[in-house]
């Protein structure tokens, strides 16, 4: 009797990643699948890190397989994805250890606080897994974690079976870690440059985020040593920046574009958050905040323009909950102007590929999108 493929879509489900609650399926480690008569071939891959891993993925998948009544030959291709050539960011600097399974890192960024920079990381990668994307979120924001509370989880994360790993939480189909979960919720963090420093390398290295197609970090406002140590460390495949339409927002912006490319970083967008206001009972639309100024500086700094995000209280009540806009109603208006952003990134980081793959004639692209 032939077999059925969900079955062994099933019997390859109850596989777990190595370190991770998730399975190989959901993980997106499993590809091309296929099944003829009672034979079964598939591939794995998985990113650049411990070849040990891909060799216990392999064994168990092929037991898996093999516990099926009736099932014939078993056919398994294996591939470690080779790490991303180095960023001119900083010659030297950057840590091939750092994320070995993380093909793009996207800094949201923000030249001044108080414009709703977590709000669209939080959304913006509630946005990605939603469009099928592995997805990840790392709250670099030190002196003010918002991630805890927009995620709504309060506790102590696990440690993994060596106990010298942090597991990472897991909801919305994002995993994320912020030094929220590990210092006291009420404690005030007062830290140098050199501690905020070895902090985000921490949570970059300590974390295991395993296989992720995009890790979307939230830095702190401004242009410091987060931003730098960011930069210098591991290869950032962009910067998206958050500003809102009124001018004292877009002259801290431009400082936040200016200061990436300085550094060799590709700037994808910019967004426009609290962009205008539209009256739930009369349905009149009002720029609180003026509009149109992030389009504008977009077009002055030749940087894209990703979309205007409207001021609304759902959107801050959302987030308030533990529930952003994006997971709890995503068929609503306001999520779309996320999803809409979401799109846009990817296109910028399918648009990096191509000219990388150009550029690096006969070297290939430092981004294997996903099938």
């Amino acid at each position: 009797m032939p077999l059925d493929r969900d079955l062994v879509l099933a019997a390859l489900g109850r596989v777990r990643y190595p370190g991770f609650t998730r399975d190989i399926v959901s993980s997106g480690v499993v590809r091309d699948l296929i099944v003829e008569g009672a034979n079964v071939a598939f591939r794995i891959e998985i990113g650049a890190g411990n070849p040990a891993v891909l060799g216990t993925i392999e064994r168990e998948a092929r037991a898996a397989v093999e516990a099926i009544p009736g099932v014939g030959r078993i056919a398994i291709g294996t591939q470690a994805r080779p790490a991303a050539p180095p960023s001119a960011a900083a010659p030297g600097a950057l840590d091939a250890g750092l994320l070995p399974g993380v093909q793009h890192v996207i800094a949201v960024a923000s030249g001044k606080g108080g414009v709703g920079k977590s709000t669209v990381a939080v959304n913006l990668a509630a946005g990605l897994a939603r469009r099928g994307a592995r997805t990840g979120l790392l709250d670099a924001d030190i002196y003010g974690p918002s991630i805890p509370l927009m995620m709504g989880i309060d506790e102590r994360p696990d440690l993994d079976a060596t106990g010298r790993a942090i597991v990472p939480f897991d909801r919305f189909g994002v995993r994320f870690m912020s030094l929220g979960f590990l210092v006291d919720k009420d404690a005030a963090v007062i830290w140098r440059g050199p501690m905020v420093m070895k902090a985000i390398e921490q949570l970059l290295r300590d974390v295991l985020w395993g296989e992720l197609d995009v890790l979307v970090v939230d830095m702190p406002p401004g242009t410091g040593d987060a931003q730098l140590t960011l930069s210098q460390k591991v290869r950032l495949s962009g910067a998206v920046i958050v500003t809102t339409p009124q001018d004292v927002a877009l002259a801290d912006a431009i400082k936040g574009v200016a200061m990436f490319r300085k550094v060799d970083v590709p700037v994808l967008g910019i967004v426009e958050n609290m962009s205008y206001f539209a009256c739930p009972h009369c349905g009149k639309r009002a720029d609180v905040f003026g509009h149109g100024g992030g389009r504008r500086e977009a077009d002055r700094l030749n940087a894209p323009f990703l979309g205007e995000i409207p001021l609304d209280a759902a959107i801050r009540e959302g987030g308030d909950r533990g529930k952003p806009i994006v997971a709890d109603s995503p068929d609503s208006p306001l999520a779309k102007a996320f999803l809409d952003v979401a799109e846009r990134v990817e296109a910028a980081l399918a648009e990096g590929e191509a000219k990388q793959a150009r550029d690096s004639a006969g070297l290939g692209g430092w981004f294997s999108r996903r099938r």
